[in-house]
C-alpha cells in the first residue's frame, strides 16, 4: 500500500488571474495523522501561498477553476460569496 495521501488546498483570489493575491484559503491534509489537528479558518494571518501560480510552482496541481461571476444589473456592489475559488491538489508522504 502506498504511503502517499492527497492534500487539497482551496485558494480564493482577489481577481480571476492565477497570479492575483490570495485573500482566503483552506487546507485539508490527508497526509496528517488522524489525531493531528487540521488547519482551521483564521489559524494563520498569512496565506500558505500568495497566489495560485506560486502554489503551482511548489508542486500543487489545479483541479478546479472558478466560473466567471455574473453580476446582475443594479446589484454589482452587493456582497456574497468569494467568486474566484481555485481548488488545488498534490500527493504527500504520510506524516
Amino acid at each position: 500500500m502506498s504511503n502517499l495521501r492527497q492534500q487539497i488546498l482551496i485558494l480564493h483570489l482577489a481577481q480571476p488571474q492565477l497570479d492575483a493575491p490570495t485573500i482566503a484559503w483552506a487546507l485539508y491534509d490527508g497526509a496528517r495523522a488522524e489525531n493531528e489537528r487540521q488547519m482551521q479558518a483564521g489559524d494563520e494571518e498569512k496565506p500558505p501561498y500568495n497566489s495560485v501560480l506560486a502554489a503551482m510552482r511548489d508542486g500543487w496541481f489545479v483541479m478546479q477553476l472558478p466560473p466567471l461571476p455574473y453580476f446582475h444589473y443594479g446589484k454589482e456592489h452587493e456582497t456574497g460569496h468569494l467568486p474566484y475559488e481555485y481548488v488545488l491538489e498534490r500527493k504527500a508522504e504520510t506524516l
